[in-house]
């Protein structure tokens, strides 16, 4: 009888465990079958970057919405009868005196300064081998003359190496006013200097040595272009005929 029992909790016992991986099995199935949950798909790229950009302490202020009035809550209002209006108060208060204000004038515009020539090129020009004719045309004129071409020359070779934008082949030193010369200085204060076929104003002052008839010293300035319709005035051309082109 003991024994029969014992068999019998057996068997119970054995039918628990199959029973129980059946079940498990039956639940992973189910697991297996179901459809499996999709990622959430990433939010399109409208391509538009954010900038932070920071405020200054105490820049931000808070604005109040203006607020549209409803025609119902208008109407009051306007229907006021005119006895029922406060009338305007009047007040002797002295108006706040509007503070003067100084009108602040333009600045002058800065005078054109003279360049002061570094270095004299005249001589060294001259002595040139291919300035043979000029020489010998320079020895045979009167003193105050001479010293006019030596200063022209000058002024010619001091703006061709300062103006390497300009390419100057004439000067006219008396074109615009007359010109003042002495024994060792010229002065040019009305001249006119031509320039890749345009004419431009020019000044400059020239000290020369009485003695050797050199020049020691030179500054020049250079000023706007003279227009055109003011060239015959003063015999300007803007070349000097078919042997200058």
């Amino acid at each position: 009888m003991e024994l029969a029992a014992g068999k019998w909790d057996d068997g119970i016992q054995r039918g628990a465990a199959a029973s129980f991986a059946l079940h498990a099995a039956a639940i992973l199935a189910l697991l297996l079958l179901l459809p499996k949950a999709e990622p959430p798909l990433p939010l399109p790229d409208d391509g538009l970057s954010v900038e932070i950009v920071p405020q200054p302490a105490g820049a931000v202020k808070t604005v109040e919405p203006v607020k549209a009035s409803s025609p119902e809550a208008a109407k009051p209002e306007a229907a006021a009868r005119p006895a029922e209006r406060s009338a305007p108060v009047a007040s002797h208060a002295p108006a706040a005196a509007m503070p003067s204000v100084t009108p602040i004038a333009p600045p002058a515009p800065k005078p054109a300064e003279f360049v002061a020539a570094s270095r004299l090129f005249s001589d060294k020009v001259l002595a040139d081998p291919r300035s043979r004719r000029a020489r010998e045309a320079l020895r045979g004129l009167a003193s105050g003359e001479r010293n006019l071409q030596l200063c022209d020359l000058e002024a010619l070779e001091q703006i061709r190496r300062a103006r390497p934008d300009m390419r100057p082949d004439t000067l006219a030193p008396y074109a615009m006013a007359p010109e003042k010369v002495s024994s060792d200085s010229v002065e040019v204060r009305g001249g006119a200097l031509r320039s890749n076929r345009a004419w431009y104003n020019i000044q400059f002052k020239c000290g020369l040595d009485a003695g050797s008839g050199k020049v020691t010293s030179f500054a020049f300035l250079v000023g706007d272009a003279i227009p055109q319709g003011e060239w015959q005035a003063h015999n300007l051309v803007a070349d000097d005929g078919p042997g200058d082109q």
